[in-house]
């Protein structure tokens, strides 16, 4: 898994990646009540606002951690977000993504370098 700085994560396989939020995010967020999911086909670019999440403290925006093409979402999100609470770094992915420049994930965070930045 590689992470971003505004708390995503990505799961890479070939040349297609998992995409979901960080526990730390969902901790900071709290319960997340609903999810709006990316469209299938939608065309991102790394760092672009890619779908909103809405917990019972605030609603955040996810962003997209490489440029590519939505290849999937998790519809199961939309009547049951709990899989986001529950396990966010797995059951909870939100949508998946064909990468359009795989190099783009040397730019990302490694796990060490994610838990540097969110422990003081």
């Amino acid at each position: 898994m590689r992470f971003t700085d505004s708390h995503e994560w990505i799961s890479v396989s070939g040349n297609k990646g998992k995409v979901g939020i960080t526990k730390h995010a969902r901790n900071e967020l709290g319960e997340i009540v609903y999810v709006e999911l990316p469209k299938v086909g939608q065309k991102v670019r790394a760092g672009e606002e890619i779908c909103v999440l809405e917990s019972t403290k605030a609603a955040a925006d996810v962003y997209a951690p490489v440029s590519g093409t939505i290849l999937a979402v998790h519809d199961v999100l939309n009547q049951n977000p709990h899989a986001l609470n529950d396990d966010p770094e797995s059951a909870g992915w939100i949508f998946q993504i064909e990468l359009a420049n795989p190099k783009e994930i040397d730019s990302l965070m490694s796990a060490e370098e994610y838990q540097g930045l969110i422990q003081p």
